[in-house]
């Protein structure tokens, strides 16, 4: 139901707001709510489908055009909402005094279901303050984040006003019903108004009931147990008023049992399953990629225990420990994961090791999931959304480190393949109604976006590069009671954890191999033997038909779980087959791009597994490469001609008006890429023509660059005025990230036309984008003059010119790539440097249909015509 959560969250025995119901659609009713609750804030609702949906506007709208108001969304309220007016009791859900601030009709400009769907929302709003444009845009929502960000930002019209008019939140504080003050209204009992009289329903005598009346079923925690004996702990009583805060005022629980502290609880574990379970029975959360940690707060003594039950407290820092102990809570043990989020937004392994081997904490973040005991209750025999109620409303206000993971009810099948497209690690499903069990059960089931699981280190092979450094891991599983031998990895390691590596496994060499079963001489050349202690998490492309892995690429040590522990947790070899690597590769565990560790070897594999998605845009064509032989942290140079030492492999020709008659260089087959890699190329960028037809282009590419201080929103914008053009000039526009600050607008072509008469439609159509927005836009590639705006850059339509392909990876910190994109995925959720030679994997395997596969199909002749204004 549509107001089942705003339902869920209130007790409406004891707040006067009303409970409504759906209304009948079509009504464009607007309401702004002065909210004073933890913090001031301004609530817009808009009606749509007979409720409203609602924002929680932290500073207020503002009237300044482009002036961004961070606009957080929550839950649908009923339509009756919009009259409320009143004092919300201390304790319950949004506790604190409503105005309504604003009033009127809202008008969209355009389909509301689909802006809110991909993210921008533009209307205009009739009210008795407020009027004119206005624009809803959400922005990239990191993993486990609670609700979505939008931005609410004010368009240019008459009703704007510059940035030294004053303010109209100041002008106009009062409320358009009431003509009150906040507080005036705070001031009221709550629930009555001697404005409007009663808020909400009274008891038969009439009196109006207030915060303390005995209707309300919520009771705050003023004593907690102690650890032992069930006693009430004076100590946690203090501590929990010494800090400053009302003890949590929870709702009962059902089933929740009366019990002391319990030690240490083994965790719940999820078995993996190839797709989410469907019904509604479950519900389902996104996976971190981080640490399984269990929280347990006694008054102010905290404790991070791993799944094992080790303490590890300080390993964190003192920040995490101290957003603990900032909870309104005397005693509570609470279960969740400890990750670091990386630039893409989502948790990230590799980043969290990191940080704890450089000794940094800043970037921490708990994502709590599950509440096993709260103030002498224990909780694990409650339905788990009773026990995710009571968890949400005790994060409600906590430290931005401590983080309520949210979870959907919609089909798992779709969360996934969400969860994938963004390159998530996975979904976790659970049973709705389920008590918390301990240990492997299957009231939890992961579903993951690639395959990952930990591996016994049983060797390693000595740097090529590097005199103490390794260069790949021996890996194995226990199969009755024996290590068996499942392969190497010799990727994902940056340059100082391949040296910690190689000094951690010092201590651990043995004369003997830990393998059971014979080695082929290939594995055994070079390995050094040790013993079988270390456990690796590493994502693989799935296994060969001789149960090994698949593309291997190491995440990073798991030291929280044992050695003996580790199986096999799947043996399905349905994985697509790649293209074999017979190009020899030098150096393999060479980094290329140190700061994310990867290293040769990992630029192979990732092309062998976009390779069939990146052939279309590289085979036949001129190609212009940037080699870093030593990696991105040494020279770098662009190369359109053979040099010394060129793999056999690569394809050379002449141009005819080259008359230098020097070779150009171009591909014919996967070898031809892996010869790239072989020498180095980081970046590949072809000619928008073929060989076969080298003077008649078959496909434009405007360039969307932003300059300083220009936002994503803004080049999302750019985009979608290009593919209006273009589809207004009778093309097929397609999309891409650059992989560095912008996006690239493309369109294929009907080779009829030359260069000139390419190069000279798309400066027409640059141009006159200048010319209707001069403020927004420039087609000059002066840096001087792209300050506050977006570069279209058409130069790369010239005979010569490139641009970089799609799927190839670009020369910059993190191993981005350049990525094609549907239309439909053009949100902020998605940022120009969002996908990477890691992540990217993940994402194509779970998409149904490729953005670009009919690429070549939607060519048509380009017709020389005037280019039309954006609609």
């Amino acid at each position: 139901m549509a107001l089942e959560t705003y339902r869920r969250k209130r007790d409406f025995t004891a707040t006067p707001e009303p409970k409504g119901r759906k209304g009948k659609t079509g009504g464009h009713s607007f309401v702004i709510q002065k909210h004073a609750a933890r913090r001031l804030h301004y609530d817009l609702r808009l009606e749509l489908d007979g409720v409203l949906k609602s924002w929680a506007v932290t500073r207020g709208p503002s009237l300044v055009p482009g002036e961004k108001r961070l606009a957080v969304e929550v839950e649908d309220h009923p339509l009756d909402y919009g009259g409320f007016e009143g004092t919300i009791p201390k304790g319950e859900y949004g506790g604190g005094t409503v105005l309504v601030w604003d009033r009127g009709t809202w008008e969209p400009l355009f389909d509301a279901h689909h802006g809110l769907k991909k993210g921008h929302l533009e209307f205009e709003l009739h009210g008795e303050k407020l009027s004119g444009r206005w624009h809803l845009v959400r922005m990239a929502r990191r993993a486990g984040e609670r609700r979505d960000n939008w931005l609410l930002i004010k368009g240019e019209d008459e009703a704007a006003r510059e940035p030294d008019d004053p303010d109209i939140l100041e002008e106009q504080p009062q409320s358009v019903i009431t003509g009150r003050s906040i507080d005036e209204i705070s001031k009221e009992a709550p629930g009555w108004s001697s404005k409007t009289g009663r808020i909400r329903k009274t008891p038969a005598d009439g009196v109006a009931t207030s915060t303390k009346s005995k209707t309300t079923t919520e009771k705050p925690v003023k004593k907690a147990r102690a650890a032992k004996g069930g006693k009430a702990s004076t100590k946690t009583a203090e501590v929990t008023e010494a800090k400053g805060k009302e003890a949590a005022t929870i709702r009962p629980v059902k089933k929740a049992k009366k019990a002391a502290m319990p030690g240490f609880i083994e965790p719940s574990l999820a078995t993996l399953s190839p797709r989410p379970p469907e019904g509604d029975r479950w519900i389902h959360e996104v996976k971190f990629d981080g640490y399984r940690l269990q929280a347990r707060i006694d008054a102010d003594d905290v404790k991070l225990l791993t799944r094992r039950g080790l303490d590890w407290t300080d390993r964190f820092g003192k920040e995490i420990a101290d957003a603990f102990r900032a909870l309104p809570v005397g005693q509570a043990i609470i279960d969740g994961e400890l990750v670091v989020e990386g630039d893409a937004g989502a948790s990230d392994f590799s980043t969290l090791q990191a940080d704890l081997s450089e000794g940094r904490t800043d970037r921490f973040v708990y994502y709590a999931f599950d509440l096993l005991y709260l103030d002498g209750q224990d909780l694990r025999a409650s339905p788990l959304v009773e026990r995710k109620a009571a968890l949400e409303q005790l994060l409600e206000g906590a430290p931005e480190r401590l983080r309520y993971s949210e979870h959907f009810e919609v089909s798992g099948e779709m969360v996934l393949r969400h969860a994938c497209r963004l390159s998530l690690e996975g979904v976790v499903s659970k049973l709705r109604s389920a008590s918390y069990s301990s240990g492997r059960n299957r009231s939890w089931i992961k579903s993951k976006c690639s395959a990952r699981q930990e591996f016994v280190v049983g060797g390693y092979v000595p740097s090529t590069t590097s005199r103490q450094a390794i260069g790949s891991l021996a890996l194995g599983v226990y199969e009755n009671g024996k290590l068996q031998h499942v392969g190497r990895v010799g990727t994902g390691f940056t340059a100082k954890l391949a040296a910690e590596l190689f000094d951690r496994l010092q201590p651990l060499r043995a004369e003997r191999t830990p393998f059971s079963g014979k080695l082929s001489a290939e594995e055994r050349r070079g390995l050094v033997h040790v013993r079988p202690e270390l456990v690796a998490e590493i994502e693989f492309r799935g296994w060969t038909g001789d149960a090994h892995l698949r593309h291997a690429s190491f995440r990073g040590l798991r030291e929280d779980k044992p050695a003996e522990e580790i199986t096999r947790e799947t043996t399905d070899t349905s994985a697509p087959e790649l293209p074999r690597r017979t190009v020899s590769l030098t150096h393999p565990d060479r980094l290329y791009w140190p700061d994310a560790g990867v290293t040769k070897e990992g630029l192979a594999d990732y092309y062998a597994q976009v390779w069939t998605f990146i052939a279309p845009f590289l085979v036949g064509r001129p190609l212009a490469l940037l080699r870093c032989p030593g990696g991105i942290s040494e020279a770098c140079f662009f190369q359109k001609h053979a040099w010394k030492g060129l793999n056999r492999n690569i394809v050379l020709f002449k141009d005819p008006k080259d008359k230098d008659e020097e070779p150009m260089l171009s591909i014919d087959s996967f070898d031809g890429l892996m010869g790239l890699v072989q020498g180095g190329v980081l970046e590949i960028h072809p000619w928008g023509s073929t060989i076969a037809d080298l003077e008649r282009p078959d496909m434009i590419i405007l360039d969307l660059d932003p300059g300083e201080n220009v936002g994503w929103s803004e080049v999302i914008e750019a985009a979608q005025e290009v593919r209006q053009r273009l589809i207004d000039a009778g093309l097929v526009p397609f999309l891409k990230t650059t992989g560095g600050k912008g996006l690239h607008v493309t369109a294929p072509l009907t080779p009829n036309t030359d260069w000139e008469t390419t190069k000279a439609f798309t400066k027409e159509l640059a141009e006159a984008m200048v010319s209707d927005s001069p403020g927004r836009y420039v087609a000059t590639i002066t840096k001087s003059k792209r300050r506050g705006k977006i570069l279209v850059d058409y130069l790369r339509n010239g005979r010569g010119s490139t641009a970089v392909a799609p799927y190839s990876t670009r020369a910059r910190p993190g191993a981005p790539v350049s990525m094609p994109l549907d239309w439909s995925e053009l949100t902020p959720a998605i940022g120009p440097a969002h996908f990477t030679v890691t992540n990217t994997p993940a994402r194509l395997s779970a998409l149904t249909t490729d953005p670009w596969a009919d690429f070549r199909k939607a060519a048509v002749p380009l017709e020389k015509k005037k280019t039309k204004r954006a609609r």
